[in-house]
């Protein structure tokens, strides 16, 4: 496909693309928190409430947000974003950001605004922002979350290039180390969560994206990572995690080995990298997380 006009582009900017409704139970809850590793351990006691509903101290893993926007993903795989055409076998997912306005209750009506947020022309494709803004059934804020799509083969346009930013890890050993094999059917699992994206799953279709074999979702292991800060520096307790961010830098194999390393940077601050450990390979890179007391 050729890139978009310059005029197709400003006219996707602002546009409001789903206004959605998401009603999750424990079980939902449940079926994500087994998508993304927990428990790391069977019958590690430390992460059992996050995948066993009946117990009085049952918590919801705050990455369940990010998947709130359900029809987003039917939204992606459909080629056409406000007018904006591409392959979505040759999307790749760029980066993340959540904020969490409070702890998710362990079940809720979610009503989702989806938003295009920003397009930029990176010159080898086009790179284009969402703003997904979650709400509970009364109105109270849930969450907030940015989703950064490359979509390659669509840049020079003529657009912006677009501000950066980076994060530079600290120039010392990992305050803490967290290593988690991922199962080989973990791509499998984890699609039950809502993203039905046959890049996960048909090997035809990762062929397509450039891959060997299906790979695994990046919001997978965003959901690693986050367990991995979750369970060395707020105790396992998900009302502590307020907010994350990462960047998608290379792909994971299900089956691999995620190696998460963290840094203290601040009283309520961490940075941390994750890598595959039988690669040695940086899969999620400028990433952070933001702790309550």
């Amino acid at each position: 496909m050729s890139p978009p006009t310059l005029e197709t582009v400003e006219r996707a900017l602002g546009a409001k693309l789903l206004h959605t409704r998401y009603a999750y139970s424990e079980r939902d809850a449940v079926l994500y928190a087994l998508g993304v590793g927990a428990p790391a351990h069977w019958l590690a006691p430390r992460e059992l409430k996050f995948v066993h509903e009946l117990r009085a101290d049952f918590q919801v893993l705050p990455t369940f947000a990010v998947i709130f926007a359900k029809e987003l993903h039917d939204l992606v795989l459909s080629g056409d974003i406000a007018g904006i055409k591409y392959n979505p076998m040759l999307l790749v997912h760029g980066e993340q950001q959540l904020k969490l306005a409070k702890s998710l209750p362990p079940a809720a009506v979610v009503d989702s605004t989806v938003r295009v947020a920003e397009i930029y022309d990176k010159g080898s494709g086009l790179l284009m922002v969402l703003d997904v803004i979650s709400c509970d059934e009364s109105g109270g804020l849930l969450a907030q979350a940015r989703t950064s799509m490359f979509l390659r083969g669509l840049g020079g346009f003529g657009g912006e290039r677009g501000p950066s930013s980076r994060i530079d890890l600290p120039d010392r050993p990992p305050d803490a180390v967290v290593e988690e094999k991922t199962n080989t059917r973990q791509a499998l699992l984890y699609r039950l969560a809502g993203d039905a994206n046959p890049l996960h799953v048909d090997p035809q279709m990762a062929a397509i994206g450039n891959f060997d074999r299906p790979i695994l979702h990046g919001l997978c292991t965003l959901g690693f990572s986050a367990r991995a800060v979750l369970k060395r520096f707020c105790d396992n307790d998900a009302q502590k995690l307020a907010g994350i961010r990462a960047r998608f830098a290379h792909h994971v194999y299900p089956g691999e080995t995620l190696r998460t390393e963290i840094w203290r940077t601040g009283a309520g601050d961490v940075h941390f990298q994750t890598k595959v450990k039988e690669r040695d390979a940086v899969v999620l890179s400028q990433a952070s997380a933001q702790l309550r007391p």
